[in-house]
């Protein structure tokens, strides 16, 4: 639900009055910070406010991205690609729940899920964990159910298979692997939802840092898989929850 509707649905209940609402919306649609333009009505375009990409940024900059969604009433903010340091930063000021495996900081709380159903996160091993995370952490944030099956690879196939009621109970899947990639085929050709593929950069030399993988699952002869770019685990995860909440636009 964007931030219009709940702004109309509080307008008709007697919780917000007409002049306030209208406040609400006429308020600049970003806050120019000189380092960043931070865009306030990513909510009301797409349903769900601004993400902080960590990675590149000084603590201070975070801090002060942060400050001007928080002042907008903004009640949760994912920041993603977030190491120790600067979530040590972020926690002196904000009270962050942080998750150094996904490198994930959160700010407000992790809403009840309200999708169609649930998202699985699967991952060919232990080694993908870290990017599955990230996927799982973000589809939850934004509202959906998931469920993680992990290190369940072509390896030893039958570890997969031990999971079908999950696999073909799916509403979404992201299935995240490296090496040879080759979860999403199979995962693809057991599921009747869209399957999400990641690549990792996890794999030996001949695996190119993930490129290999993402060769095969662009390749895959099995229907209904899509890719993302190597080690996206955020990317993987804002769509599957898209894909998880379309009835809500019919």
């Amino acid at each position: 639900m964007n931030q219009i509707r709940k702004t109309l649905e509080a307008v008709k209940a007697g919780e917000l009055s007409v002049d306030d609402a209208l406040l609400l919306l006429k308020k600049e649609p970003f806050v120019d910070l000189g380092y960043a333009k931070v865009d306030l009505h990513r909510g009301v375009r797409q349903g769900a406010p601004e993400v902080i990409y960590g990675a590149g940024k000084t603590p201070e900059q975070i801090l002060g991205i942060l400050d001007s969604m928080t002042d907008s009433g903004i009640g949760t903010v994912l920041i993603t690609r977030l190491d120790r340091e600067k979530a040590a930063a972020v926690s002196a000021a904000h009270p962050l729940d942080y998750r150094p495996e996904a490198r994930i900081g959160i700010l407000g709380r992790i809403p009840e899920p309200d999708g169609l159903g649930t998202v699985v996160v699967a991952t060919g091993g232990t080694s993908d964990v870290p990017v599955a995370e990230e996927a799982a952490l973000t589809a939850e944030i934004h509202g959906s159910r998931v469920a993680r099956l992990y290190d369940v690879g072509v390896a030893g196939v039958h570890r997969l298979l031990s999971h079908l009621d999950e696999i073909m109970g799916a509403s979404v899947i992201v299935a995240i692997a490296g090496m040879e990639g080759a979860l999403a085929s199979v995962i693809g050709g057991l599921a009747d939802c869209p399957v999400i593929a990641v690549p990792t950069s996890v794999g030996y030399g001949a695996s190119f840092g993930g490129v290999s993988a993402l060769l095969s699952m662009l390749n895959s002869c099995a229907s209904g898989v899509s890719v993302v770019n190597i080690d996206n685990g955020f990317g993987a995860g804002y769509l599957a929850n898209m894909i998880n909440h379309m009835e809500a636009k019919k």
